[in-house]
């Protein structure tokens, strides 16, 4: 499943949902609004209230069927518990408004980095919960304190409240468009009719993302670049955060 509910309708946090299977500590829902994480990103957490109680989710979990296809199990902090029947589905938005405004953030930073370094690729990426994250650059004999520098062009861009959309593309085109997936390690797995979904801030970035977004820059909070770092001769981490926590 390539094409999640909170791609469909990301201001979707609570819903009903019907268990189609369960175990002690886990179910799985015929729809569900949770981001699963991946690509560097955590998941959604949220509540489910049924009958019984209300069980918090911590995470969610992509497992095989016994076809062989993926589905999410929505891992309960309650290992014990074993739900059945409908449920409503809490996802909890604050985590969901950090974590969606750290990715737009991270693509920005990406954008800026691909243009004055010359095409540098990701090599790896982590967006946190807590409003905290690193980005990794394909990077070698560079000034460190321009990489430090761009968060100004990051908070630019927020200040101007530019337009954010979500748009699917041919994933045979996608393959020969340069930039449209920046990572060198690995790259969000297409629909099931073969379409890769891209993150399109307008006239900044386009790039292929499978991870939850705003809907327009200004929606962040400023973005602060806290650290960079040398890891190996041609890597540099960047580390930021969103300044609420300044």
């Amino acid at each position: 499943m390539a094409v999640y509910l909170c791609h469909e309708q990301p201001d979707l946090l609570a819903h009903q949902a019907t268990i189609v299977a369960s175990r002690p500590g886990g179910v799985v829902l015929d729809r569900s609004a949770f981001h699963p994480g991946g690509g560097g990103q955590v998941s959604d957490a949220g509540v489910l209230e049924a009958s019984s109680g209300r069980y918090a989710v911590s995470g969610i979990s992509q497992e095989p069927d016994e076809r062989g296809d993926a589905v999410w199990w929505h891992l309960l902090d309650d290992a014990e518990a074993e739900l059945a029947g409908v449920v409503m589905v809490e996802i909890d938005a604050e985590r969901r408004t950090f974590v969606s405004q750290l990715h737009t953030d991270s693509h920005l930073l990406n954008a800026f980095v691909y243009e004055q370094f010359e095409g540098a690729l990701v090599t790896g990426a982590q967006i946190n919960a807590d409003g905290t994250g690193r980005m990794d650059f394909d990077l070698q004999d560079v000034d460190n304190d321009v990489l430090r520098g761009l968060d100004a062009a990051v908070n630019g861009v927020i200040a101007d409240a530019v337009p954010v959309a979500s748009v699917y593309v041919d994933s045979a085109d996608a393959a020969g468009t340069d930039g449209l997936v920046r990572s060198m390690s690995v790259a969000p797995p297409p629909t099931p009719d073969g379409r890769l979904r891209v993150i399109d801030i307008a006239g900044i970035d386009r790039q292929a993302c499978g991870g939850t977004h705003l809907s327009n820059t200004g929606q962040s909070l400023p973005f602060a670049i806290t650290k960079v770092e040398n890891k190996g001769r041609r890597n540099r981490r960047v580390r930021f955060r969103l300044d609420r926590l300044s």
